[in-house]
Parts: C-alpha cells; sequence; structure tokens
C-alpha cells in the first residue's frame, strides 16, 4: 500500500479501501456514518479523489457517507498498462457501488466522472437521489482545447504526458487561478511520479470520443441519449468560468438539457473549481445535499 507523505496526508486523513477488478484494484474513499445518504463524488482526468477531499470532510461531518474512487490508473489504484474505455470505467464503479451494496445516492461528478457517472446514473436512474454537476460533460461535443489536442497526438503525445508529466503537472497551475500551496500541489502530483504511472493520464486523453469512428462514440452517445431520464432529479450546476477547457459552452448544454437545475456559477474559479472557490461551494454542495 502507498504511504502518503505526511504533508499530503493531513489534508487527505481518510482510511484505505480497496477493490478488486479484474484489471486492477481500485482505491476509495469510504467514510461517514450514512444517517442521512450516500454520496458518491467522481473524480477526472488528471486529479483523484484528493480533489473532493474538503468536500468529503464537510458531508461527512453532516452525516452522509462519502463514496470516492480512485479511477484504475489514477490516485491510489493500481496502474494498470491496459486501454481501459469509458465503458469499462463505467463497469468498475458499478462494480464498486454493487460490492458496497449502494442502493440509493446522490452523485457528484468533475470532468471525467461527468461521462462515468452518468453512465452509471442513466443506467439505475432510480438509484439516484440528487446530481451534483461541476465542470463536467456527459455528451459529445467537438470543442477541444488546442493544449488537450496537443496530448493527443499519436506517438507524440502519450511520449510527453508521460515522459515529462506534461498533462497533470500543467494543470496545477493552469486549472486553477489561485496559486496551489505546497502540500495541494504536491498532493495532486503524488500519485503520477513516473513514467508508468502516467499512462492512465495519457489515455484518458485518448479516449475522449470526437468523431463516430472513436470507440467510446458509441458509449458517450448512449449516455447522451438517456439524461432525460435524470430530468426529474434534484441537480445542481456548479461552474468554474475561467476553465479554459469546459468553458460556457457545456454550460449552456447543461442548462439546456436541465432546465429546472440550481446554478452556482464562480466567476474567478477555474477548472479545479473546489481550489478556486471552495469555501464558498463546498457549504453550497453540502446544503443542496442536505436540503
Amino acid at each position: 500500500m502507498t504511504t502518503l507523505p505526511p504533508e499530503i496526508a493531513a489534508l487527505y486523513p481518510f482510511p484505505p479501501h480497496f477493490f478488486d477488478t479484474p484489471d486492477g484494484r481500485i482505491h476509495f474513499v469510504d467514510t461517514g456514518t450514512g444517517e442521512r445518504g450516500n454520496v458518491v463524488l467522481l473524480h477526472g482526468n488528471p486529479s483523484w479523489s484528493f480533489l473532493w477531499r474538503d468536500l468529503i470532510a464537510a458531508l461527512a461531518a453532516r452525516g452522509f457517507r462519502c463514496i470516492a474512487p480512485d479511477h484504475l490508473g489514477m490516485g491510489l489504484s493500481d496502474k494498470p498498462k491496459k486501454f481501459l474505455r469509458l465503458a469499462d470505467r463505467i463497469a468498475h464503479t458499478e462494480a464498486l457501488l454493487a460490492h458496497l451494496r449502494v442502493e440509493k445516492f446522490s452523485l457528484c461528478v468533475h470532468d471525467w466522472g461527468g461521462a462515468i457517472g452518468f453512465g452509471v446514473a442513466t443506467r439505475a436512474p432510480e438509484k439516484i437521489e440528487k446530481l451534483v454537476v461541476a465542470n463536467t460533460a456527459a455528451f459529445r461535443s467537438r470543442n477541444i482545447p488546442k493544449r488537450i489536442a496537443l496530448c493527443r497526438i499519436p506517438g507524440f503525445g502519450p511520449f510527453v504526458v508521460k515522459a515529462f508529466n506534461a498533462f497533470a503537472f500543467p494543470a496545477t497551475f493552469m486549472a486553477v487561478r489561485k496559486k496551489l500551496p505546497p502540500p495541494v500541489k504536491a498532493g495532486f502530483l503524488f500519485p503520477y511520479r513516473n513514467f508508468n504511472d502516467r499512462t492512465a493520464v495519457a489515455n484518458f486523453v485518448r479516449d475522449i470520443p470526437l468523431s463516430p469512428k472513436h470507440p467510446s462514440w458509441a458509449a458517450l452517445a448512449a449516455i447522451e441519449a438517456a439524461l432525460p431520464k435524470l430530468a426529474g432529479k434534484p441537480m445542481l450546476i456548479a461552474w468554474g468560468e475561467r476553465d479554459f477547457c469546459f468553458d460556457d459552452t457545456f454550460f449552456a448544454a447543461w442548462r439546456e438539457r436541465f432546465p429546472r437545475a440550481e446554478t452556482l456559477r464562480c466567476a474567478d474559479a477555474g477548472h479545479y473549481l473546489f481550489e478556486d472557490a471552495g469555501e464558498r461551494l463546498v457549504p453550497a454542495v453540502a446544503s443542496f445535499l442536505s436540503a
């Protein structure tokens, strides 16, 4: 088991839990009594469950059970070399929740967590209580920043991501508007310390489906088509307006699909919005889930 450095463990003081899948062992946070219900929190790329640390602490203090897995290849989970697609990651999440016998839950998603989480939710909408959407997508889009497109160039992209950490490291200053404190920056980078550790980071970028020929296009199209199944669920759309990737076109797409959703826009927050505006977002999300 990987031991976190003391300065990171102080920020992320959650006992480790593990779940074995055919593709590798998933690490996950499982904390809180559950008296107020279950909350499943899904991160994206290149973050890990560390992203949710402050929200987990706040929700657990209110009596929620918080379950936050690290997708395989990310965080403290195993780092398999196998190329895992969107469909694989949905299946892993479903298997974990079945293993934990979680029948009803609210869902918080960020970045790739949106496609993965809504993949789970649209296949079992009766299990979903509330939804928190934060700078993410669960529908097709051809809108991709050039700096991310560069990381998809065959050969070149995966090499620079894995050899030079050219995705997780730039995210520590490109995904925020405020400078990260050194222990927080170290926390985001800790799981990706060598070439092999960055395989899933590179593969997540390559798994973004931009055309019908892409292997994950059909899976994402099916999620998009099934989004109306969740139209009656209470939803909060929390949005960092200074996100270079998930910009206002994505926010508008969520609003078009879920016009009754509550919204919380943070004008000075970037992609890692809980780092830039956590003092506002954490209590707002906790209040929304508690109401």
